[in-house]
């Protein structure tokens, strides 16, 4: 009798364990060949999940409510790098999600430009003018619309979709001003093709405001928390290995499809380390009287009225 006890008691032990470390996550990830969208493929590439029973699966998007629906609909258990006022919005209009982590603090990366023979010179030059943002919702949309203010303009946001078409459209004079996050458009503007007329980082009073969140499908939170708490300490983790570790900017240059140094100056300029702590949410009121002022909520809300859309996994010791 001893001897069985001993054996269901092993037994039940394993399924714990094959419970909070043997999961599979469906991981959904905007814009292949951006720094901060590939910490989960550099964790994959370096056995960083595996080592801790994970098997992770990513599903690449063009960002946006896209990434996010992913999630909404439970075809993935978690979605990276999503625009806060497109999370909020479908939070108020009763989607199953639950922010895990901030994703990126502060706007740094995103930048604005034209063909280099342009007239326009600032958005104050775009009055009535076609200025791109990815998808409604997105990081760069409420970065642009804070911009557009700041710049007292009259330019008209347009959402282009993903980096390529967006060039294209720029390009070939169907949108006057792109968006671009770096490195792309790097060796363009070396070359003198296109020239920046607005960057991120002028938005100074955003600099302490999550912008991007990392949010999980509820259902997947309740059944696989050990799970997903898990990746996210791996995700911190690795975020910390890529800053640290060479081998990182030779990934991210392949991934890119550039040179490892304009790899290397993209990440150096644009990308500030500080930027991507995972474990807390800032600036939270701004961004709920954003969603409001930009239509992604029909009333103001408190960050009391909001708190349910909240779970931290993960907070890295300071």
């Amino acid at each position: 009798m001893r001897i069985r006890n001993i054996s269901l008691i092993g037994a039940a032990l394993v399924a714990m364990a094959s419970a909070a470390f043997g999961e599979t996550l469906k991981v959904a990830i905007p814009q292949r060949g951006f720094w901060d969208s590939e910490f989960v493929n550099f964790a994959i590439k370096e056995g960083f999940f595996k080592k801790e029973g994970l098997d992770v699966e990513i599903f690449w998007t063009s960002g946006g409510s896209e990434t996010l629906q992913v999630a909404i609909s439970g075809s993935a258990d978690i979605a990276m790098s999503n625009g806060f006022l497109g999370v909020v919005g479908a939070y108020a209009k009763g989607a199953p999600i639950r922010v895990i982590g901030a994703e990126m603090t502060g706007a740094h990366e995103l930048y604005w430009y034209v063909p280099a023979q342009s007239p326009i010179k600032t958005l104050k030059d775009a009055d009535g003018k076609s200025v791109a943002f990815s998808r409604p919702g997105s990081s760069s949309h409420l970065v642009l619309l804070n911009l557009i203010k700041l710049a007292q303009s009259s330019a008209k946001p347009v959402s282009t979709g993903g980096l390529p078409a967006t060039h294209t459209q720029v390009m070939s004079g169907q949108i006057d001003v792109g968006w671009a996050v770096p490195p792309f458009g790097v060796r363009d503007l070396a070359e003198n093709r296109i020239r920046i007329i607005a960057r991120a980082r002028e938005a100074k009073d955003m600099q302490d405001q999550t912008i991007r969140v990392n949010v999980a499908n509820l259902e997947s939170l309740e059944k696989k928390r050990a799970a997903i708490t898990t990746f996210m300490r791996v995700v911190a983790q690795t975020i910390a290995w890529s800053y640290a570790n060479p081998k990182a900017i030779d990934y991210f240059a392949e991934a890119a499809k550039v040179s490892r140094d304009v790899a290397k100056r993209s990440v150096d300029e644009f990308y500030p380390q500080s930027a991507l702590q995972v474990g807390e949410i800032r600036g939270l009121q701004r961004t709920l009287d954003e969603a409001y002022d930009y239509k992604r909520l029909v009333e103001r809300k408190s960050e009391r009225q909001m708190q349910g859309l909240f779970d931290i996994v993960y907070k890295p010791a300071k």
